[in-house]
């Protein structure tokens, strides 16, 4: 059992998912947590679901917040530091996917996209940057593989979640005066709801691309995550073969677009 006491978490998109499952890891670890959602209803669920079976945990507390709204994650982070304190942990969990083909893709899908994949993570950590670089602390964004490798029918969530890189390794730079820690959570497919949601719009190609990459699941990644909590790691990339994949696009990236490549031209003959 990994321990967090005398550590707090917040987690925006902690009410489910993969952001679920690190709330109740951390909790489970003696972390007094914060989850934020849009929705109340998932979010007693879920705080009944982190405590469910937990003996000797932290506090759990949740809080309603649209992370795409900075005035309002502004308001409710303030809030929230003001009586729970600052955190030690951020992990920036909220998102969402609507694939399809580029054409298909509307602007204002974009638009919403970018305001929660993206502008979330940028929103929570640009109240929160600055109060905990006087304690230091972790703060773990989460991408996704897209967010290196650009897949058939992710046109819009790749951009954000390849922004989300980009913003956390400058952000990393900056951190690192305050012994602030940055780091970004690069999950593959994992069974989640926001996942099955996925499958319903998935292009025939999307999906033949993804039944070829093994399935985790949220624990899975959670378990990967909270080892990485306080180190100097800045990709976490859980499982083998997406690890494997990452260096592969790295030092051989001719050879991954020719296996994406193959697969989707079956599913087009």
């Amino acid at each position: 059992m990994m321990r967090f006491n005398d550590k707090t978490a917040y987690i925006p998109g902690g009410s489910s998912g993969i952001g679920l499952a690190i709330a109740k890891k951390l909790y489970s670890g003696g972390a007094d947590v914060v989850i934020f959602s849009r929705n109340e209803d998932r979010l007693v669920k879920a705080t009944n679901h982190i405590k469910d079976g937990v003996d000797e945990g932290g506090k759990i507390e949740y809080r309603q917040l649209d992370v795409s709204s900075f005035e309002d994650v502004k308001k409710v982070m303030e809030e929230t530091v003001t009586k729970v304190g600052v955190p030690d942990i951020l992990v920036n969990c909220a998102g969402r996917s609507y694939p399809g083909y580029f054409e298909d893709i509307s602007y204002e899908q974009l638009d919403e996209t970018m305001k929660i994949n993206f502008y979330g993570v940028w929103n929570a950590s640009a109240v929160l940057f600055p109060k905990m670089k006087s304690k230091g602390g972790h703060i773990i964004n989460v991408s996704s593989m897209a967010g290196f490798i650009g897949v058939f029918g992710f046109t819009d969530y790749a951009a954000s979640k390849f922004a989300v890189i980009g913003f956390s390794e400058a952000l990393r730079s900056e951190g690192k005066k305050f012994g602030l820690k940055v780091s970004v959570l690069c999950p593959a497919d994992t069974d989640t709801p926001a996942f099955e949601i996925e499958n319903k719009n998935k292009p025939p190609e999307t999906k033949a691309v993804s039944e070829a990459a093994n399935l985790f699941t949220p624990e899975e990644i959670a378990d990967a995550l909270c080892k990485k909590i306080g180190s100097n790691t800045f990709l976490i990339i859980p499982g083998f073969m997406p690890k494997l994949t990452y260096h592969l696009k790295r030092l051989a990236p001719g050879l991954v677009e020719f296996i994406m490549d193959r697969i989707i031209r079956g599913v087009q003959k």
